[in-house]
């Protein structure tokens, strides 16, 4: 079982990722910031349609501010979503602007309604921690799902993750008649992998969604991560792999009932060269992330010390003990790949 007994410590964003978002476009101005929306004077509860607390707030600025700071949050919109096109912004409201109290670093949400049609849209601003982006950069050049966020100085703004909580789809959903149990337990199976070779962890079923696509014959599924926070932090190699959270148990027990040992082994094999091929497409970008990931400190060394041990016991490869930081424990990781293509055995 996996746990994490403590909130992580946030990183600031060092000179040489700041290089690395400005020569990818990650870095922009932009005119609103995490601190502009801590300038509420009063908040309620948000409840959703069945009367239960989200943990939720909703935020009421003062009458002098309201106009100005929703009117940024329409630009921001427009940035992420139309390449800074603010002509979109015309029949665009901010219906509803939502703070997380519980959470780690208590994100902003923005709710966009389309006044034309009534359709609405999120994004989320939040305070920038160097894990957490290091966390969307991996997962939007590794895994099969790209990204938008763009940051300015200690804001980080993201769009929205489309997708079931996976918390609600194991309660709703899992066990409904149309659930196409041995695709889910494949997903699930290539998820755990892609966590684990970038060293993504705390992805119990709140951390994660799963977006339900239908196919000509049946549904498809895709698992997607939506908290980064956790990126190489943690000195268990437990703590990387979904499988082995509590939360996650009623997936696992799906997948024991339909996946052999082979099958297993197969997914993984997939998943794998599928990861290897994003790298060999991004090699330039993926080389300049990791060579400003290995100048971090993204962790404690107890726990570098502790998760180098882990991975040279698990991969039998003692280059894992030579590795001083995250960064380069990460790079190795992903190294693993090309050097040890065939090597699956159970975790």
């Amino acid at each position: 079982m996996a746990i994490i007994s403590k909130k992580k410590e946030p990183f600031p964003i060092s000179k040489y990722l700041r290089a690395y978002l400005e020569k990818y476009d990650r870095e922009m101005d932009l005119p609103v910031f995490y601190a502009d929306l801590l300038r509420y004077d009063n908040s309620i509860p948000l409840y959703d349609k069945h009367g239960n607390d989200t943990l939720w707030e909703t935020l009421f600025f003062p009458q002098g501010d309201m106009d100005q700071i929703y009117k940024a949050l329409k630009k921001v919109y427009a940035i992420i979503k139309a390449d800074g096109d603010l002509s979109v912004m015309d029949h665009l409201t901010i219906d509803r602007v939502d703070l997380c109290m519980y959470g780690n670093t208590q994100p902003i949400r923005i709710r966009v309604v389309n006044q034309v049609n009534d359709n609405f849209d999120y994004f989320y601003v939040k305070n920038a921690d160097a894990s957490r982006i290091y966390g969307l950069e991996l997962e939007h050049l590794l895994s099969p799902n790209k990204l938008s966020y763009v940051v300015n100085r200690e804001t980080i703004i993201e769009e929205h993750i489309v997708g079931v909580p996976a918390e609600l789809f194991i309660k709703k959903y899992l066990t409904h008649p149309n659930c196409n149990e041995i695709r889910l337990s494949k997903e699930f199976v290539k998820f755990n992998e892609r966590c684990f070779v970038r060293l993504l962890g705390d992805m119990h079923s709140s951390n994660f969604v799963v977006d339900i696509t239908p196919d000509f014959e049946d549904v498809e599924y895709r698992l997607r991560a939506i908290d980064f926070d956790q990126q190489s932090y943690e000195g268990r190699r437990a703590i990387y792999l979904p499988q082995y959270y509590t939360q996650n148990n009623p997936i696992i027990d799906v997948g024991l009932k339909h996946l052999t040992v082979e099958t297993v082994k197969q997914y993984q094999r997939e998943e794998r060269s599928n990861i290897a091929n994003r790298m060999k497409v991004e090699r330039s970008r993926i080389d300049d992330l990791l060579r400003a990931m290995k100048h971090e400190k993204l962790s404690k060394p107890v726990h570098i010390n502790k998760l180098r041990k882990e991975l040279a016991s698990f991969y039998e490869d003692d280059d894992f003990l030579e590795c001083r930081n995250m960064g380069e424990l990460v790079s190795l990781s992903l190294e693993m790949l090309v050097r040890k293509p065939n090597l699956y055995k159970e975790y």
